[in-house]
């Protein structure tokens, strides 16, 4: 597959989708982005977002196996990846012990509500989204290929959930955030919702094209420029002892090294869906909210001054692209950076 055709599938799936979801252009992006750099995905938001929605007719459209697992305080974590259960011969001379697949033995699994579980059975999710395998009786079985999945988790009520650890969100490539719909789009919910026929999605790729995207994306070149600039991002959001000024002072909690391959794996499938054989710093910002976002920890002092993750974003592009004006030696990459500035 060639970088034109990346493009024209991608379009293709993102033109399809918005037949059937109205509104939320942008979260849609950067779902499609996620899932062509082979990552996972968090949606958060209110109720009623079509969030559910959504993440079904992907799995429509990129001709996708799709489950859903509805977490409850007393899902179990064998709910989710499946057990074993010990069977008898049809003589009754033997037993022997067969694995009953999980919800998680799907290209596409929907975690809802993933808030709504103890860390028990958040942790069942760990092993098959870190290496693609489930291990049950000291046997591994291998998750079919592509593998993505999408949580979503309700960030309004605090009674009866259970905050995701630092080390599973660290796992997502993106979460994106779903707000309210305009007053146009409401109104064209309501009446698609409530009319006589709802539009449907039909299959657009096969999941062999997407494994054939993922390989596409993961080849697009990045200079070392613009490698320094993702990777400056991401340190300037780690906090150091005695530092006053700066975005580290209103930061707990920093990203870790897997914030610096989320950006570059995002920036790259966004420079392929531009029609651009290279990532730009550009590319870079405009997937740091969503790629950032969920690493870090706001300290007291942002508290206190009612700052959003949003705007420490911005304020982390700004000093980075302040710090950030190394020498080009090679005059076709200057050209290129400055005009993508």
């Amino acid at each position: 597959m060639l970088l034109p055709e990346f493009r024209q599938n991608f379009l293709a799936v993102h033109a399809e989708l918005s037949k059937v979801i109205v509104g939320h252009a942008q979260a849609v992006e950067q779902l499609l982005v996620a899932l062509c750099a082979d990552g996972h995905v968090m949606l958060t938001g209110v109720p009623g977002l079509g969030r559910t929605l959504l993440v079904k007719s992907v799995a429509t459209v990129l001709g996708l196996s799709f489950s859903r697992v509805q977490f409850t305080p007393d899902l179990l974590p064998t709910d989710i990846t499946g057990t074993e259960v010990l069977q008898e011969s049809a003589d009754r001379r033997t037993r022997s012990f067969r694995f009953f697949k999980g919800p998680v033995f799907a290209n596409l699994v929907l975690a809802d509500e993933i808030n709504r579980s103890p860390p028990r059975t958040q942790a069942a999710l760990l092993e098959v989204m870190q290496e693609r395998q489930v291990t049950v009786g000291g046997q591994k079985y291998p998750v079919p290929a592509p593998f993505l999945l999408v949580a979503t988790q309700n960030s309004l009520e605090t009674e009866g959930v259970f905050p995701l650890p630092e080390a599973q969100m660290d796992r997502f490539l993106m979460a994106i955030h779903l707000d309210y719909p305009g007053f146009q789009e409401e109104v064209d919910i309501i009446d698609v919702a409530t009319g006589f026929s709802a539009a449907t999605a039909r299959p657009m790729l096969t999941p062999e094209q997407l494994i054939e995207m993922q390989v596409v994306a993961r080849v697009v070149p990045v200079v070392p420029s613009v490698k320094e600039y993702a990777l400056a991002l991401v340190r300037n959001t780690r906090p150091e002892k005695g530092r006053s000024e700066g975005i580290g002072q209103y930061l707990r909690w920093g990203a870790s090294p897997r914030g610096g391959q989320a950006l570059i794996a995002s920036a790259k499938v966004l420079a392929a869906v531009r029609g651009r054989p290279y990532v730009t710093r550009q590319d870079i910002r405009d997937v740091a909210l969503p790629t950032l976002a969920h690493r870090l920890i706001l300290s007291f002092r942002a508290g206190a001054q009612g700052m959003s993750m949003r705007e420490l974003i911005d304020r982390l592009i700004a000093e980075t692209d302040a710090q950030m004006t190394p020498p080009i030696k090679s005059r076709r990459w200057r050209d290129i950076l400055i005009s993508a500035k």
